[in-house]
């Protein structure tokens, strides 16, 4: 099963591109899902499937045409299923400092609980080879990458910290719950947590392989959008995932001559160069601005005719190489970037507010850094066969 996470600022039209990319997948007589997993869901309206009345009955992935489904994860229906035992606690401590039982079970649902419930259902259609692809519509990109983090982090609770607070609370259970203002989360509590890191285990795995899983990063040609875009390229590579594909929505077409429209063309220019100059060698592909609202079936497959007009199947492989990786080796932070073919006195090396430049004659790569690397500069390098190795410390 192939896994295509669509991620990017909100308002790119990310959604659209999913559900086209969809609909070209199914037409190639792949069994397809598309899946959203923003809280605020919009794929449904994508497919202008009657509207509001059509929410609330894809918690479960629901046929809308041959070899394509559609899901929206409901975190009402996912506390049902999956949370019961958490939210319930939850809801009767807070319950006891005044709030109402509505109220109470609002502030129950806390983040994360979405997307960890999204990963329990790849999980599961991975294991029971439900879909040949399962295409994730994405919420804006900082929540996206705690989707992709989320589950290292609940590894690292249960190994470091759930077994001991586990034991602990049932030493002294009796004691809080007779003593304390509120109750002890019950033993099934833990169980419940227990119970959902076993149905997400090796979803991590999954994520950061490549010939599983791809990240296609939309974006707009506009200076704020592409910051952006670099930040989660960054991010993503630095949680061990391959971007494999980059999608300009919105370029100015062709055919638009009105003279009012020439300095956002001139603009977006600019910007498509910084794009292709940023993110290579990860191919770019732009998407032109329709005259009209992109909407329903019909619309869907009109954009994806201009998306994939030169690509024969959007699932293939492209990329297993990621193009950087951020490491610590004997407590020193280094940029690691393959660079085939390129002597080391060829490279120029700089930088330039939190992002590494490396020159290679007339070419320029730019490198986003993590925060945790944002204030260091380059001190040294080294080429290890094709890899250039930059060392990076703090300036003073």
């Amino acid at each position: 099963m192939r896994i295509l996470l669509f991620s990017g600022k909100g308002g790119v039209g990310k959604t659209s591109v999913a559900a086209a990319t969809g609909v070209r997948l199914a037409e190639l007589g792949h069994k397809t899902l598309v899946m959203s997993v923003d809280p605020a869901h919009s794929l449904a309206d994508s497919f202008d499937l009657e509207g509001a009345l059509f929410h609330g009955t894809t918690a479960d992935p629901k046929s809308i045409h041959d070899n394509l489904w559609i899901q929206e994860v409901n975190i009402q229906r996912e506390i049902k299923r999956h949370w019961n035992e958490i939210a319930g606690y939850i809801t009767s401590v807070l319950r006891t400092s005044g709030l109402s039982d509505v109220e109470a079970e609002e502030m129950a649902i806390f983040p994360g609980m979405e997307e960890l419930s999204a990963m329990m259902y790849v999980n599961q259609y991975l294991r029971e080879k439900q879909f040949d692809v399962v295409v994730l519509d994405c919420a804006p990109t900082a929540e996206s990458l705690r989707f992709v983090s989320l589950p290292t982090t609940l590894d690292w609770y249960v190994k470091h910290v759930f077994t001991l607070q586990r034991r602990v609370m049932k030493a002294v259970r009796p004691i809080i719950n007779t003593l304390g203002p509120i109750e002890a989360p019950p033993d099934s509590y833990f169980g419940n947590i227990q119970s959902l890191f076993q149905k997400i285990q090796g979803i991590d795995t999954v994520l950061e392989d490549p010939r599983i899983t791809s990240v296609r990063l939309v974006t707009n040609p506009e200076k704020m959008v592409l910051r952006e875009t670099q930040r989660a390229f960054v991010y993503f590579s630095l949680h061990g995932l391959t971007v494999d594909q980059i999608i300009v929505n919105r370029v100015l077409p062709d055919e638009i001559t009105d003279p009012f429209f020439e300095g956002w063309r001139k603009a977006q220019r600019g910007v498509l160069q910084d794009i292709e100059a940023y993110f290579a060698p990860v191919p770019v592909s732009t998407v032109p601005l329709f005259d009209h609202e992109v909407l329903g079936y019909a619309g869907l497959q009109e954009l994806s005719d201009r998306l994939y007009r030169n690509t024969i199947d959007p699932s293939l492989v492209t990329r297993t190489e990621k193009p950087y990786e951020f490491t610590m080796v004997d407590g020193k932070y280094e940029v690691r970037l393959r660079m085939p073919f390129v002597q080391k006195a060829e490279i120029g090396l700089f930088k330039k507010n939190d992002e590494l430049i490396v020159e290679v004659g007339t070419l320029r790569r730019h490198i986003g850094l993590p925060t945790t690397m944002a204030a260091l500069v380059p001190v040294k390098a080294r080429m290890e066969h094709d890899m250039l190795v930059v060392e990076m410390r703090n300036a003073t």
